[in-house]
């Protein structure tokens, strides 16, 4: 007997014994981009979080009344050099809506903003559920933060953060809270939008590495870069003794994933999605070997726009209730209503999408002449809102890493050589070469990376290096807060500070220095910064209009 007999008309029947297999559920149809608005809205959020987190434990101690740069004397100064008023050239300087509020209590404005910001970002991060509102709300208090945030906020990830939270703004509904609102289709102008930041984002990086340091093209600057990065980890311990073939081979993968692949998202859908994959892949190796605080989980957001519904589609359950579910049935409604007339809000909202495009390419002018340029500028704004910039990373690599240890002493006198100096210990930058390199991305510690921009200049140039030291001479608990380890807790503090300069190298795995416990070597340069004490910084601090701190 067969295994199958034939019902009339032809149709194959299952022998008993033999169930049917159940079908396959529907897959999603390419070219919508649900799934890609809620996995972007989400990614963005997070981020948010992260950065409101950093800005509500550190503000105070680096912007807040007795920061090291407060941010009400960059305001007064600002204002007075905009003859004591307010007005647009002032608020176009610097955008932050801390110029309509009162300053008489920086530190709670301070904490005000950050804690608002993240409620906002956890409420859209859990629910999924975001719009215009909220979302301009995200972007204005971290602008307004980043503002007047001066040096400390001064890296290329705080513009690139806002642009890309700018572009979550026309992914919501103006006023609907849901993670599908039905009549607000993600706009394949701002999908595009995204796919443009990251196209940006990856050819500026490689393009000023091309045209700096000639250790690029000579496939060389792995060789340093691991050692000397700005806070390395324990994996860029190991990753530094690779082979010289193996650094020359990460070089070319790295000029590939930057100057080939951004092409990749205009050659068609398989294209952009290997385009997405890939940058995703070497962001999340960028991840494993330095701590460069949220700037490569913020890059992996904009290529989540390479991928529509069908492909993001097996990243969600199927069952009924579910998000994935909910889109197959709104695009088996939008393949019914097709040719129906559409609600009256969905053309003013093709409106507003047609104008953000067109905003986005008149701003995109001067950004695209700049990355032609051979005179190339990296982590720029050409407006003072930083909706569309210039970005770009490590165009120069140092070649030795130097390090700024600051030491106190209760010694009456700094200049006896039976003086007993003690080092401060930062939260995460080498200092104690015992101390096991640290893993923090995404999070940030702002000082301990200025420490590694200030180990390759000078005190001069980094004047809030000596604030620090004045702050630390009165064992001040704010600035105390960003420090790992302080030697006279709970002594009486310091009588004088001084900051030294080291050259730092990574030991020998399996090394005499290694076996001896030791993460790093090093060895004295000279002094960084003199010896000194409160009394003698009373007229630097004045001329400064810094306070003159007492000691505890």
């Amino acid at each position: 007997m067969g295994l199958r007999r034939r019902r009339l008309g032809g149709q194959a029947e299952e022998a008993p014994g033999h169930p049917q297999a159940a079908p396959l559920p529907p897959a999603l149809r390419p070219g919508t981009f649900w799934l890609t608005r809620l996995v972007l809205l989400r990614s963005t959020a997070a981020l948010y979080f992260v950065a409101f987190l950093v800005a509500y434990h550190q503000n105070k101690p680096l912007i807040g009344e007795k920061g090291l740069l407060p941010a009400k004397l960059f305001l007064e100064n600002l204002k007075r050099y905009f003859k004591g008023k307010v007005h647009w050239e002032a608020w176009s300087h610097a955008p932050t809506l801390i110029w309509f509020l009162d300053w008489s209590s920086m530190d709670a404005i301070l904490d005000g903003f950050a804690l608002a910001g993240l409620a906002v970002a956890a409420f859209v991060l859990v629910t999924g559920c975001a719009n215009m509102i909220l979302m301009t709300a995200l972007w204005a208090l971290y602008l307004s933060l980043i503002n007047v945030g001066q040096t400390w906020y001064s890296f290329g990830w705080e513009s690139q953060l806002l642009e890309t939270g700018f572009l979550g703004i026309f992914l919501c509904p103006f006023w609907t809270l849901s993670q599908l609102p039905k009549h607000t289709p993600p706009s394949r102008i701002v999908i595009w939008g995204y796919r443009w930041l990251i196209f940006r984002i990856m050819l500026g990086a490689g393009l000023i590495k091309i045209r700096g340091d000639r250790c690029w093209r000579e496939l060389t600057c792995m060789d340093y870069h691991y050692e000397t990065q700005p806070v390395p980890n324990p994996i860029a311990f190991y990753m530094h003794r690779s082979p010289w073939w193996f650094h020359q081979f990460e070089t070319l993968v790295n000029h590939f994933i930057e100057l080939v692949v951004p092409f990749f998202m205009f050659l068609g859908r398989r294209m952009g999605i290997v385009h997405g994959v890939l940058q995703i892949l070497f962001q999340v190796l960028l991840i494993v070997s330095g701590n460069l605080s949220f700037l490569n989980w913020l890059t992996m957001v904009p290529s989540l726009a390479c991928f529509d519904d069908a492909s993001l589609g097996s990243l969600f359950s199927s069952r009924d209730k579910y998000v994935k579910a909910r889109v197959l049935a709104m695009q088996r409604e939008e393949s019914k209503e097709k040719g129906s007339a559409l609600p009256y809000g969905c053309y003013i909202r093709r409106v507003a999408n047609i104008s953000f495009g067109v905003l986005i390419a008149y701003l995109s002018v001067p950004v695209v002449v700049n990355l032609w340029s051979s005179r190339q500028v990296m982590n720029t704004s050409f407006n003072p809102l930083r909706i569309v910039n210039t970005y770009g990373a490590f165009g120069s690599i140092t070649k030795e890493r130097t390090e700024v240890v600051i030491q106190g002493t209760s010694s009456p006198d700094p200049n006896d050589p039976a003086a007993v100096w003690e080092e401060y210990e930062f939260k995460c930058k080498p200092g104690d070469l015992r101390r096991r390199p640290c893993f923090i991305s995404p999070y940030h510690y702002r000082l301990d990376w200025l420490m590694w921009f200030a180990a390759f200049q000078t005190y001069e140039q980094n004047e809030w290096v000596i604030h620090l030291a004045g702050k630390l001479l009165a064992n001040e608990k704010e600035v105390l807060s960003l420090m790992a380890f302080n030697p006279f807790e709970g002594r009486t503090p310091p009588r004088w500070v001084r900051g030294e300069h080291f050259r730092y190298k990574f030991s020998r795995p399996g090394g005499k220095h290694a076996g001896d416990g030791k993460w790093w070597i090093r060895k004295r340069i000279g002094p960084y910064f003199p010896p000194v004490n409160l009394e003698g910084l009373q007229k630097y601090f004045k001329a400064r209009q810094w306070p003159v701190p007492s000691q505890n």
